[in-house]
């Protein structure tokens, strides 16, 4: 079992390097908000959880090779395992099934709001998929494959906030140095509705951990 993990864990990383990298190769945007001005990719949560995903499979394997090269009483395994479930239960698993839900609900009502139709010109549509689609099959994957320790929760719920604090504020940032939203949905709301679209977004993204935690006891028990 070990081994298929492994290779899950493995086959998983290679995708998301793959993704990743074809995503860096995407050029050709003409929207005002568009990758090539100010913060790059690194507006979008979208690129962020990629980059997210990547290193959460990068540790996986490396948690799992570590026992083959380093004795078990050498503490790194031990640590890597720590830093492997921390990142899968705090920020990889809520993250990750908030960008799907969340760009799947907008892009049905409007996906002039969160993917504008132009961008199918130039981005081809299984690295769309690869990015806002098949995250969530592979987190399901892999908490259902691989048993993960969860944190305390008011320590994670905190991690969790403090991300999702420094993103909006990244987003404000950028606003304010360029005069872009990342995102044309900002673009139609007031002050009032952007405040309102930052809390429910953060009130959504909290039961994403507790349902990561929930589905996890289901399968594995109290660990």
């Amino acid at each position: 079992m070990a081994a298929v993990v492994c290779a899950l864990h493995a086959a998983a990383l290679a995708w998301y390097v793959f993704g990743l990298w074809q995503n860096v190769q995407v050029t050709g945007s003409t929207l005002g908000h568009g990758a090539h001005t100010y913060g790059g990719r690194w507006k979008y949560l979208t690129f962020i959880n990629q980059v997210l995903q990547t290193i959460f499979f990068g540790v996986c394997v490396l948690a799992d090779l570590c026992p083959l090269f380093v004795s078990r009483k050498n503490g790194l395994g031990s640590f890597i395992v720590k830093l492997r479930d921390m990142i899968f239960s705090v920020l990889a698993f809520p993250v990750g099934v908030f960008v799907v839900t969340s760009f799947w609900s907008i892009y049905a009502y409007d996906r002039e709001l969160v993917y504008p139709e132009v961008l199918d010109s130039f981005i081809p549509q299984w690295l769309n998929h690869a990015m806002h689609t098949y995250v969530l099959p592979l987190l399901l994957i892999e908490l259902f494959a691989c048993s993960h320790q969860y944190p305390n929760k008011k320590n994670a719920l905190l991690v969790l906030g403090i991300f999702c604090l420094a993103y909006v504020s990244w987003l404000l940032w950028v606003h304010q140095a360029s005069g872009i939203w990342a995102y044309p949905i900002l673009e139609k709301l007031d002050a009032v509705g952007k405040s309102l679209f930052f809390a429910t977004s953060f009130l959504i993204i909290i039961p994403f951990y507790q349902l990561g935690e929930s589905l996890t006891r289901l399968q594995w028990g109290e660990l």
